[in-house]
């Protein structure tokens, strides 16, 4: 086939190896002929006795050799698929077969000092008289230089000085920051991750290449170049990347976030520079290295930088607050049409002449380390992540001044991970394909996943809890990470040695995470009247909460003073919900006017400041409800109207917040008029829990339902509506009662 011979040579590179070894020779034949004395047969046997002229004459016929296979193989598709497929490269296949990656790296490096010496040794047999061979010149090399020690240090004393001055400078900046662990010493697997099976199980797939790699290279595809790690402090990114390398068994590289911040330009590019240097040398040896930055956001950002540094932009509340989906069904018009309503800032305006800057200190750029890794240090990192498969090394320099094809690159596996809390605030090009291929969040564990934590870090420290009792508590603590859970724990052995036991108990546990959460107590004295008062205050938000959330359990119920908080009742969601509905966010506006409610039921209608906070958290959900979420009379969205909607001034926002004012107390009157009934039908045990709370200042959510001595949401399960009256299952029934079956369930 035409396509299995090789590429044809430009006449040039065929003819130039020839040409300057016969310029050579020529030049030396010439020179020892002197006829009728010396004969061109006798100049050419003293050519062959100089080791140059011998080096020549050898290479000559070599070269007519080699032009004379590679013509063959230019015109024989069969002649060439033998020597390139199954001659050399056979011997490169038994190569890779018989020797792992850092045997090869070993022989090649030796390879190359042999031939570094032979070449050395060459030159010194021709420049001095009294050595009769290269290996000679070799052992006699010390003795030559110790000879002539003072004019070769005289010769390399200036450049090397003056070289030495910056480079020692630069050099000794340029080191730290960079960390690497080799697989023996690294102990931790992907067993020693709790909490974030579905993360390891996407990292593991995407790593497992790295002790395969020839399994997708063979088919056309390569190996993913790196991951992305994004998501709350302390939920496991930085032990996933140390778990990858400890599972792949090769080197793990970790940079610090400071690494590339430095006071100087350019170090932070000379540290690049090393760093990938490294990376390459240890991708050699090992067939393989991960290296991981932590703290990404420090690399900054290109925009940033050409904007003059600073901090980067927050996050827009706009994916807060568009609901589940955001806006992704919209088409790309209206996209543009709810980001200006938003405000969300588009591509930075050109600079107007006048604000540039004039004077002469104006225009000096004072420190290098703002707005990132510092000038340059960014564009170096793209550089050397996407230029990994450059040519490199002093053979292939000498190829291209020859004029010659450098050889190809090997293929460095260099895997990268990165961690980071701001996703936003990293430089796209980072993240594109082929430089970051996958993007996880790492976020907070499930229910399922803090109670393998809980287990875990409990199996390393003598502990009483049941195993019901780890369950309750991984109920209790949503939105924990791996290392909140951890220092729970912690805090919880600190509390039993206080009390000279060695065991943990849930006692211990609970005041752990009771201090945590909440802090120290101030240990404020009431005024007797006040803190009955206060107390009825917290007992009516408490039982309110417990006889309306089904899904929610009380945490704790306290009185004792921390900073301005008098005291306040917590709860946490049973459930790991993702959307609130309407009758539940009417449940929370309930429990906030419980407290107004209670205060004027024992106090003859009086009621403190302290409901003021009460008020405004209803009100806001009330108006949201009726403004934003489609839960009142109207349908349009406060939300959606920016300031310039109906191209009058003033601002029409506060037209519309008046056109909603009625919903919006009518909805808090009827709720507090309900959670009043509620708390006069329970006021025995309203009562209860405020003494209960005046004696002990702060108690469990355990207790308070022992007091009440109903379940949790006894009332809203006594007459469910809206979305807790409806299970899929009666509608699953429904349709299978045949196609067109208009028999549909009915609330319960």
């Amino acid at each position: 086939m035409k396509t299995d011979v090789r590429r044809r040579s430009p006449t040039w590179d065929r003819m130039k190896f020839i040409v300057l070894i016969l310029f050579f020779l020529g030049i030396s034949i010439s020179a020892k002929v002197n006829g009728p004395f010396t004969t061109l047969p006798q100049a050419l046997a003293d050519t062959w006795d100089e080791t140059f002229g011998r080096i020549l004459l050898v290479a000559f016929p070599l070269e007519i050799l080699r032009q004379i296979h590679y013509f063959i193989s230019e015109k024989r598709g069969a002649y060439n698929r033998f020597w390139s497929q199954s001659f050399f490269g056979g011997i490169e296949r038994q190569a890779h077969r018989r020797f792992k990656p850092w045997t090869r790296f070993r022989l090649g490096r030796y390879g190359r000092i042999i031939i570094f010496l032979l070449i050395l040794g060459a030159v010194v047999d021709y420049f001095v008289a009294d050595v009769n061979s290269p290996i000679e010149a070799l052992f006699q090399l010390p003795r030559i230089l110790a000879r002539n020690l003072q004019q070769f240090i005289m010769f390399l004393f200036y450049p090397l000085f003056l070289i030495l001055q910056f480079g020692a400078l630069f050099w000794f900046l340029s080191r730290g920051g960079v960390d690497t662990v080799m697989p023996e010493e690294i102990e931790t697997r992907y067993s020693d991750v709790w909490g974030q099976d579905h993360v390891l199980d996407l990292v593991e797939e995407n790593v497992g290449f790295l002790e395969k790699p020839d399994e997708i290279e063979a088919q056309g595809g390569y190996i993913p170049g790196g991951i992305l790690l994004w998501g709350p402090p302390g939920t496991g990114k930085t032990l996933i990347a140390e778990a990858t390398a400890g599972e792949v068994g090769i080197p793990f590289v970790f940079v610090e976030p400071g690494a590339f911040i430095n006071m100087f330009f350019g170090v932070g590019i000379l540290k690049v520079k090393g760093l990938f240097r490294k990376l390459r040398k240890l991708a050699l040896r090992h067939g393989g290295v991960i290296v991981f930055f932590d703290e990404a956001d420090a690399l900054g950002s290109r925009g940033a930088l050409a904007q003059g540094g600073g901090p980067p932009q927050p996050a827009h509340p706009l994916t807060d607050s568009l609901g589940c989906n955001g806006f992704s069904y919209l088409s790309p018009q209206s996209m543009s049409i709810v980001e200006d309503g938003y405000g969300i800032p588009g591509p930075p305006a050109a600079v107007p002449d006048e604000q540039i800057p004039k004077t002469r200190m104006d225009r000096i750029m004072m420190g290098g380390g703002m707005g990132g890794g510092g000038m340059g240090t960014l564009q170096a990192l793209l550089t050397e992540i996407s230029g990994l498969k450059k040519p490199r090394g002093i053979s292939n320099k000498v190829r291209k001044m020859l004029g010659m094809r450098p050889k190809p690159p090997p293929k460095y596996r260099i895997f990268i991970m990165m961690a980071t809390n701001m996703p936003s605030v990293l430089d796209p090009a980072l993240l594109r394909p082929g430089r970051i291929d996958r993007i996880y969040k790492v976020g907070y564990p499930t229910k399922e996943g803090r109670k393998r934590t809980f287990e875990g870090y409990l199996a390393k420290v003598d502990h009483s809890l049941t195993r019901q009792q780890i369950e309750e508590l991984a109920a209790k603590t949503p939105y924990y990470s791996g290392a909140k859970i951890k220092d729970l724990v912690n805090e919880a052995l600190i509390l039993a040695k206080r009390n000279d036991r060695d065991k943990i108990r849930w006692a211990d546990v609970w005041r752990a995470k009771t201090l945590k959460e909440m802090g120290p107590a101030e240990g404020f004295e009431y005024v007797d009247r006040e803190e009955f008062a206060v107390a009825i205050h917290e007992a009516s938000h408490a039982v309110a909460a417990h006889l309306l959330k089904a899904h929610h359990n009380i945490d704790v119920a306290t009185i004792e003073r921390r900073g301005d908080v008098g005291g306040f009742v917590s709860y946490i969601a049973l459930e790991d919900r993702f959307v609130q509905w309407k009758t539940e966010l009417e449940v929370d506006i309930k429990v906030s006017l419980a407290s107004l409610a209670g205060e004027r039921m024992f106090f003859q209608g009086d009621n403190s400041m302290g409901v003021g906070g009460d008020l405004r958290n209803g009100t806001t959900i009330a108006s949201r409800m009726i403004g934003v979420w489609g839960m009142g009379d109207n349908l349009a969205s406060s939300a959606g109207m920016p300031q310039h909607a109906l191209d009058q001034p003033p601002d029409p926002t506060g037209k519309i917040a008046k056109s909603m004012n009625s919903q919006i107390e009518a909805r808090l009157q009827r709720l507090y008029d309900d959670v009043y009934a509620i708390l006069d039908e329970y006021k025995t045990e309203v009562y209860n829990v405020a003494v209960r709370l005046q004696q002990k200042k702060t108690i469990s959510g355990d207790e308070v339902a022992r007091i009440i001595g109903v379940e949790a949401g006894s009332v809203s399960k006594r007459k469910p509506v809206g979305f807790a009256a409806v299970s899929a299952d009666d509608y699953h029934d429904a349709l299978g009662l045949g196609i067109g079956s208009t028999q549909w369930p009915t609330q319960k």
